[in-house]
């Protein structure tokens, strides 16, 4: 039998989740803008080569193309897929719509997901029914398919890609410089969404889990949306007998 909790217990564990919440926007503003701040004031200089090569890579002219940056660059359209069923379900109890960050983050990448992971607060509870396009993201299929599609990519980078051109586009422009480090921001925020989505799933309360899906970049993530179980509402989860 669980005691109830006493109001000055209580009141303490609300202050401790608000300043938690605080420092996580802190944080999460602090990456945001140093995140700027480098890509336009400190990454390489742009190339003048880039629109075309974007050009390329977009309408599937990818002769010549090294196959690392072809893979890295389609790997920037999943990682939205996988933030839109993490963000959009989230965004279901919160003030701030999510899927306008969602949708820019298609484009724009980190730079305009991470001000909704900035606004948003704190979610573990789904109430209410899922929309048709929560159903579209909740899908297992999805999941599996996203997760097909990125080891699928990361093979053929790592694979048949020419590491050393990489390196040195990497190191010369900007494109490709700040491309690489937007892969590497969207693994390390997954676990700001992460971790209230497990909870919304019953999952609540094992860190070890969060940090398995969350270590493995990309691959941990879809693996996780191909089998994560079904949304669970408050009023579905046993209740503790009363005292």
């Amino acid at each position: 039998m669980t005691s109830p909790m006493t109001p000055d217990a209580t009141a303490d564990a609300m202050t401790g989740s608000t300043q938690g919440t605080q420092t996580r926007k802190i944080l999460l503003t602090g990456v945001w803008l140093g995140f700027l701040v480098y890509a336009f004031g400190f990454a390489p200089p742009d190339r003048p080569e880039t629109f075309d090569l974007i050009l390329r890579m977009s309408t599937g002219e990818w002769d010549g193309i090294n196959p690392t940056i072809l893979a890295l660059f389609n790997l920037m359209g999943v990682w939205p897929m996988v933030y839109a069923c993490l963000a959009l379900v989230d965004g279901h109890g919160q003030r701030l719509w999510a899927w306008p960050f969602v949708l820019g983050s298609f484009a724009l990448g980190a730079f305009l997901l991470m001000p909704y992971l900035v606004l948003r607060q704190p979610n573990p509870d789904f109430q209410g029914e899922p929309s048709r396009l929560l159903k579209l993201t909740e899908s297992r299929w999805l999941g599996r398919a996203l997760a097909v599609t990125a080891i699928a990519l990361l093979g053929y980078g790592f694979v048949t890609g020419d590491w050393a051109d990489f390196i040195q586009q990497w190191q010369t422009s900007r494109f490709i410089h700040v491309m690489s480090l937007d892969f590497c921001l969207l693994w390390l925020l997954v676990p700001t969404l992460l971790g209230d989505d497990m909870a919304r799933r019953g999952l609540a309360g094992r860190p070890g889990l969060l940090a398995a899906i969350a270590l493995v970049p990309l691959l941990g993530i879809t693996v996780y949306l191909a089998f994560r179980p079904p949304l669970t509402s408050p009023a579905s989860e046993p209740q503790p007998d009363p005292a």
